[in-house]
This record gives structure tokens, C-alpha cells and sequence, in this order.
């Protein structure tokens, strides 16, 4: 047994971020990491627009142009959207319900390492050859060795590295919903965004393990000469896009069914009503994901497959979107009638709406095969899949970020700023994407870097750009508003600033290392709203106070992925001119990541308690500062 005064030593920041199991921690560095991604993917989407916003541009070569296309969205997708759709669903899932910790804190280390190490040895690609040049989706034979450079070693190996990462964190959300929810919270008094992490994260475990293998065979073809895609060689480059594509539409599920969560749980309070059908809400979110599995040749109907394989298919991604209009109607019905604020969450959250049902319109349009022949490779496509994840998630993320922002770091965003942020996304987001349906309707296709004047596109271009660049602006200004806001930070934090009604805004403001003091007993849906009605407004205890167990922070989960990286850059070296034979490399990252395995095998670690009395005094100067408030 850890004594506790062993963690009452302070320690530095970095080595704090570095060994902590902290759920709520770990949610700051996922939400840290994603923006960095996302500024950057965000960056290469404002280069694009620069080099398309006249004809015969030449700001960047055709060669660039591909790298920054490919890594734009392989960036969005799995290192920028994912990761900070994480960082909620860590620091709130637990409050949520009313956990002092997800199930295998240590795994949720190990989860965000590798993530942040596969973007790394990702992103390491620029400095060594070129960026990954055959678009997000590798479509083999561009892929192959013969056509793509080392740009897409560093893609696979990566990209391996960081989904084994997030495959790690779904089962953990998984454990954690089934098996610590606090007494009294039966899985139809859960939370919306507790089901949609939840069946998210189902959908992790489903989608990532076909991509896992994908690019294991991708890996085998690039860099020991196997055959699985070669043609010539008795392979077949048709099962790529099957199993990217088996994997990358419950992606878009992935991504979109937290946003939905993040969504459901605004609305309510800003509406000063319960969320309206929420039994229905659950079912729909449960159908969405397994039909989210049931669709994805439609991204494929210009291979050919045959008229029966297309039919079945456009009939059931139709279909998806009967649950998807049950939660846009129970949306509005929980808006109507009720005692609206339109704060900067609430503009996010109730703009989502229409945004999304344009892109969802869209989305049936292509679901018809024949269409789906005129539009594929039109920017038709591109304004589709831009409102469902861009509108769509990124909406969600802001609401997100201005509704839960003050129970993560103790003080509101300022509102004024937020609503200027709001407004200039907003509008640049429509002028740089609705456009390109009518820019796809007469025909520009997708994927070039040039275009030439007088075919009709060369202003509606030039108009998509600057929305682009409007975008820019509001993202700057949320950084600014965040810098703002922190110096202009009152004295004492707030607890619940917007008269919540799930149990995040029944702890203290910080939030406690462990949590909760007492596991508190759930006896409704909207559990703390009950009990400001029924009750005195605050949680009723399951179990008396007492010694708090706690998991010991290790540099473990740093070390392991560390070795997956040095190990996976070691691969990538056999294309290279090294000075050092590549498998030493290999072996040393592989001795580096199993070493540390056998050390968290052989060590015995029982964590530490937090005794009685120190909660008991922590608990006193939390409640003495909400009195001063």
C-alpha cells in the first residue's frame, strides 16, 4: 500500500501530465493535443483555399497540393475530431455517472500515448521524403509502392500506432458505462451523451479492428513485398476500399453520435425543459449504430459491384435517416415552448440542427446509385461530407466547449467574444461549403490543385475561400477569448453556472481528485435537476463517508507507446538511407514497449487511499468558498 503523504508532494506540471492516470488530466491533454491537430489540419485547409481561389493558381505545386489534401483529412479525421471528442467524453462520462474514475486508468494513460505518438511519427512525414500523397482514404494501387513515396509508411505505420490507441480507450469507455454507474442509474436514466459515447464506442471496437488489419496488409505489401492488392500478382485492389470503407462510415458515426450527446444535453438547458422523447433518443442512437455498419458500399457505387448490391444498399442508407429525423424532431420538440437562452453554447447547439439536416438532405441525394455516378468526384461530395463533419461535429464541439468549459477550468468563456465567434464561423462556414454543391452541379471536379478560367467557378471559388478564411478568424478568436477569459477570471470558480441538470454540476468546482466525495444515488433522469425540485439541490449519499481509494500516476503508459513509436519510425527506415541498420532500431523500440510491459506486470501497485479526514477538510474548504461566492 502507497502512503498518501508520498502524493502530497508536488511535483512539476510536465511530470504530472506525464505519468497521470487522472481521467480528468488526461481529458486536458487530449483536449490539448486535438487543438494543436486541428490547428494544423485547419492550416492546410486555409492552403487549399488559397490555391484554389483563383484559376491557374501556382501557390503550391501539384505535388504539395497532394500531400496537404491527403494530410488534411487524415489529420481532421483521426488525430483532430476524435481526440477532442475524447477529451469530453474523459473528464465527463465519469462525473456523468457518478464514477471517481473510468475503469482502467491506466489503460486510459496508455490510450492518449498512443495517440499522441502516432500523430507525432504521422506528422514526422514532412521532414522525411514528403506527407502521405495519395488521399485520406489510400485507395490502393495510388497507395502501392510503385506510385506512393515514404509519405505513406509514415500514414500506416501512424495510423496503426494511434488507432490501436483509440481501440484502447473504447473498451475502456465501454467498462466504465456498464460497470460503475453510481446506484439508482439504470441504463435508461443514463445520460444522452453517456449512450452516444457509449455506442461510439462500440463502434470503435467494431470499425477500428477492420482498418487495423487494412493497413497491416497495406504494410505488408509496402514494405515486405506482399501481394494482397496487387493485381498482376494475383491480389485484388477492391478489397482496400471494402475494408477502409467497412471501417470508415461508422467513422462518420464515430464522430457525429457524441456531437449528437454534446447536443442533448445543451438544449435542455437552455430550454428549461427535459429533453423531449428521450427513450426514443436512446433507441435511434442504437439503430443509427448498427445500420452505421449496414452502408458502406455507397461509398463505392462507381466500382461497378452490379445492380442488386447497389439496391440494397442506397435502400438502407436511406433508411438511416429515419432514427436521424427522430432526434432532429425531439430537438425541435424540446425547444418549443420552452424558456429559451440563446447563449454561445445554445447558438451552436440550435444551428446544428438545420446544418446538419442540409447535409443529411445531401447525404439521401447520394445514396441513389445513379446520382451518385454524376456526383461522385464533384465538390458536390466535398460540401456533403464538410456539413456533416465540419458543421455537424465542430458545431457540436463549440457548444461543447462554451457549456462545459467552466466546470473544466472554473470560470466562463466570455460571451460577447463567443458570439462574434460564433456568428463569423457561421457564416464563413455556409460561404465556404454550400457553395460547392453548386460549384459539384456544374461540374468542378474534386482533387485538383488547378482549374481554368471562364468555366463559371472561378467567383464561386473565390467566394468559398474567403469563408474559409472567415473560419480562420473565428478559431483565432476562440484562442483569444480563452485568453481573455483567464485573466479576467473571477476570485472563486463556479459550480453550476447554467442550472445544469446532470450530475457534473452536482461536484465542486475544481473538480476533486476523486470526484465525488460520497457515490451519490441517482432517483431520476436529469438526476441533480430532481433534486433541486424534489429535494434540497443537492445529491443524497449511497455510503457514509470514508477512505478514498485511488490509482498511483506512472510514466508506464509514456514508455510503452514511446517504444511503439521508435519501433514503428525503425520500419519506416528501411526506405531510408540510414546510418544505422533499421531492425536495431526495431528490436530497440520493441525492448523498449515489452520492457515496460513486464515492469506494469512484475510491479505491484495497490494505489493509495485519500483518508477520512483529508476528504472531510477538502470537502469544508470546497463548501467555505462556495459560501464566499
Amino acid at each position: 500500500m502507497v502512503r498518501e503523504a508520498a502524493h502530497t508532494l508536488k511535483k512539476s506540471l510536465l511530470w504530472d501530465l506525464l505519468t497521470t492516470v487522472d481521467h480528468k488530466k488526461i481529458a486536458i491533454l487530449y483536449l490539448i493535443a486535438g487543438t494543436l491537430f486541428f490547428g494544423k489540419a485547419g492550416l492546410m485547409a486555409i492552403l487549399i483555399r488559397i490555391q484554389l481561389m483563383i484559376p491557374e493558381n501556382t501557390f503550391v505545386t501539384g505535388q504539395t497540393y497532394n500531400e496537404l489534401l491527403s494530410m488534411h483529412g487524415t489529420i481532421m479525421l483521426f488525430l483532430a475530431a476524435t481526440p477532442l471528442l475524447f477529451a469530453f467524453m474523459n473528464y465527463f462520462i465519469p462525473l456523468q455517472i457518478g464514477a471517481r474514475d473510468v475503469a482502467f486508468p491506466f489503460l486510459n494513460a496508455l490510450g492518449f500515448w498512443f495517440f499522441f505518438f502516432g500523430g507525432i511519427l504521422l506528422s514526422l512525414s514532412w521532414f522525411f521524403g514528403g506527407a502521405p500523397d495519395a488521399g485520406w482514404t489510400a485507395y490502393v494501387p495510388l497507395s502501392s509502392r510503385d506510385y506512393a513515396g515514404i509519405g505513406l509508411d509514415f500514414y500506416v505505420l501512424g495510423l496503426q500506432i494511434s488507432g490501436f490507441g483509440t481501440l484502447i480507450s473504447g473498451i475502456n469507455f465501454i467498462v466504465t458505462m456498464i460497470t460503475m454507474r453510481a446506484p439508482g442509474m439504470t441504463l435508461l436514466r443514463m445520460p444522452l451523451f453517456c449512450w452516444t459515447s457509449f455506442i461510439t464506442s462500440m463502434l470503435i471496437v467494431f470499425g477500428f479492428t477492420p482498418l487495423a488489419a487494412g493497413l497491416a496488409l497495406l504494410m505488408l505489401d509496402r514494405m515486405f513485398d506482399g501481394q494482397f492488392f496487387l493485381a498482376a500478382a494475383g491480389g485484388n485492389a477492391v478489397i482496400w476500399p471494402h475494408i477502409f470503407w467497412i471501417f470508415g462510415h461508422p467513422e462518420v458515426y464515430i464522430l457525429v453520435l457524441p456531437a449528437f450527446g454534446m447536443i442533448s444535453e445543451i438544449i435542455p438547458v437552455f430550454s428549461k425543459k427535459r429533453l423531449f422523447g428521450y427513450t426514443a433518443m436512446v433507441f435511434a442512437t442504437i439503430v443509427i449504430g448498427f445500420l452505421g455498419f449496414m452502408v458502406w458500399v455507397h461509398h463505392m457505387f462507381t466500382l461497378n459491384l452490379g445492380p442488386i448490391t447497389n439496391s440494397i444498399f442506397a435502400i438502407l442508407t436511406m433508411l438511416i435517416g429515419v432514427p436521424t429525423g427522430i432526434k432532429i424532431f425531439n430537438w425541435l420538440f424540446t425547444i418549443w415552448g420552452g424558456k429559451l437562452r440563446f447563449t454561445t453554447a445554445m447558438l451552436c447547439a440550435s444551428s446544428f440542427v438545420p446544418t446538419f439536416v442540409l447535409g443529411g438532405v445531401t447525404g439521401i441525394m447520394l445514396a441513389m446509385s445513379p446520382v451518385t455516378h454524376l456526383y461522385h468526384d464533384t465538390y458536390f461530395v466535398v460540401a456533403h461530407f464538410h456539413y456533416i463533419i465540419l458543421g455537424g461535429i465542430v458545431l457540436g464541439l463549440l457548444g461543447a466547449t462554451y457549456y462545459w468549459y467552466p466546470k473544466m477550468f472554473g470560470h466562463c468563456l466570455n460571451e460577447t467574444l463567443g458570439k462574434w465567434m460564433f456568428w463569423i464561423f457561421y457564416i464563413g462556414f455556409h460561404l465556404t461549403f454550400f457553395i460547392q454543391h453548386i460549384l459539384g452541379l456544374i461540374g468542378m471536379p474534386r482533387r485538383v490543385n488547378v482549374y481554368l478560367a471562364d468555366q463559371g467557378w472561378d467567383g464561386m471559388n473565390l467566394i468559398s475561400s474567403i469563408g474559409a478564411f472567415m473560419q480562420g478568424v473565428a478559431i483565432i478568436l476562440l484562442l483569444i477569448n480563452v485568453i481573455y477569459s483567464a485573466k479576467k477570471r473571477p476570485n472563486h470558480p463556479v459550480d453550476d453556472p447554467w442550472d445544469g441538470r446532470a450530475l457534473e454540476w452536482a461536484t465542486h468546482t475544481p473538480v476533486p481528485e476523486y470526484n465525488f466525495a460520497q457515490v451519490p444515488q441517482v432517483r431520476s433522469l436529469d438526476p441533480l435537476f430532481y433534486e433541486k425540485i424534489h429535494g434540497d439541490g443537492k445529491m443524497k449519499p449511497t455510503e457514509p463517508l470514508g477512505d478514498i481509494h485511488m490509482p498511483n500516476g506512472s510514466f508506464l503508459p509514456f514508455m510503452i507507446a514511446l517504444g511503439s513509436f521508435i519501433a514503428g519510425f525503425g520500419l519506416i527506415m528501411k526506405h531510408m538511407d540510414a546510418w544505422i541498420n533499421p531492425y536495431i532500431v526495431v528490436v530497440l523500440g520493441l525492448l523498449v514497449m515489452f520492457g515496460s510491459m513486464a515492469v506494469r506486470s512484475w510491479k505491484e501497485d495497490h494505489g493509495y487511499h485519500i483518508t477520512k479526514e483529508n476528504v472531510e477538510a477538502m470537502e469544508r474548504e470546497a463548501l467555505a468558498d462556495e459560501r464566499n461566492r
